[in-house]
């Protein structure tokens, strides 16, 4: 099945699993994956201007400013690969960018989104954070715990070397949950309030997870009323 009834929303706390399942989910559907964590790690390897702003943002676990990132995407979500739809990972993660999301899509001329949220206990995500590691050649990623390469801190793909991100120390970590609960977490209610919201329970394996969104996903008409969909477990 390629293309997506509507954009897609992955809501969910830093370690729900929003970017593994959106790289599952765009590779099945064959729609692109606009993760703003990407977009920000790629400018600051690179140097530019946003790069060096949006760095100290992050290595603080704070949240980039809904000027820098709503640009950001809006760019990206009118370029031609997006119009059999998208997944947005790490966007919105305020009440002020999902009403800004609302105004770019209308304006490129998409339909309503589709909102899952992913829900995880709060000792899964710190063990899934403070163990993940990331592939600094290929982008995959890792889990000490759950996860391990088979051979220590190298790639099963291709040998690189797996690091930790600077936002996935136990300092930051607490202040991302933290921010997570002050800022984001009203838009589970938002969307909810909207009768778009779909709940799903993301503590259980990866792989069990992404057969559930798949399945989830093709049982979506190929069109919804404006209404959005019910919440459901």
């Amino acid at each position: 099945m390629a293309g997506l009834p509507r954009p897609l929303v992955l809501l969910g706390p830093p370690g729900a699993g929003k970017g593994t399942q959106a790289r599952e989910l765009v590779r099945h559907f064959e729609v692109p994956q606009i993760a703003t964590g990407d977009m920000f790690r790629d400018h600051v390897a690179r140097g530019t201007g946003l790069g060096r702003q949006a760095k100290a943002v992050m290595e603080r676990g704070a949240l980039v400013s809904d000027e820098i990132v709503s640009a950001m995407v809006e760019e990206r979500v009118n370029q031609p690969d997006c119009r059999r739809g998208f997944v947005l990972d790490g966007f919105p993660r305020t009440l002020a960018q999902a009403k800004r999301l609302e105004e770019i899509l209308a304006a490129a001329g998409f339909a309503a989104l589709l909102v899952i949220n992913l829900k995880v206990s709060y000792h899964s995500l710190f063990r899934r954070l403070t163990g993940r590691r990331t592939c600094k050649l290929c982008g995959a990623i890792y889990n000490l715990y759950d996860r391990p390469p088979r051979t220590a801190e190298r790639c099963d793909r291709d040998a690189g070397e797996l690091v930790q991100r600077a936002d996935d120390r136990e300092e930051v970590i607490r202040e991302r949950l933290a921010a997570y609960e002050r800022e984001t977490k009203p838009l589970v209610d938002f969307y909810r309030g909207q009768g778009g919201l779909v709940e799903l329970n993301a503590d259980e394996s990866p792989e069990t997870v992404t057969r559930r969104l798949i399945g989830l996903l093709e049982a979506l008409p190929a069109s919804l009323p404006a209404g959005g969909r019910a919440a459901a477990r």
